[in-house]
């Protein structure tokens, strides 16, 4: 028997942590990956590619905080017109969405390959 939650009714801890859950232990998750793959990074391949890794690290992780961004707000936009009953809008938003992610996506790995030789020169001239 499952129970839905209705956003109208009391709200307590229980609740919140049942919406938000899911994105927690996707966060955890993507944490632990980062720390584990450091781990071996380090203990197996040396100093120098351990290096490679946190300096490129940043730039991941802005991507990847993009496409929660993009992902999540998508989503919410989509449930909430198919709350509504709008199928088709829904649909066309979806298709947007993914359409906006491959668009975003073709044209940061453009300019990030026009200008990896500067920006990596930029960058290490930043860190000490």
């Amino acid at each position: 028997m499952s129970k839905s939650i209705r956003l109208s009714d009391h709200f307590s801890y229980s609740k919140l942590l049942r919406f938000t859950l899911p994105s927690i232990c996707m966060m955890v998750f993507t944490s632990i990956y980062g720390v584990v793959d450091g781990l071996f990074v380090s203990n197996f391949a040396g100093k120098t590619p351990f290096a490679a890794i946190n300096l490129v690290m940043p730039f991941i992780m802005i991507l990847g905080g993009m496409g929660f961004m993009i992902g999540t707000g998508g989503t919410a936009l989509v449930s909430k017109l198919l709350g509504e009953g709008k199928k088709d809008e829904a649909q066309q938003t979806f298709s947007m969405m993914v359409l906006f992610t491959l668009l975003l996506g073709l044209v940061l790995s453009a300019v990030g390959c026009h200008h990896a030789r500067r920006l990596l020169v930029c960058w290490a001239r930043l860190t000490p």
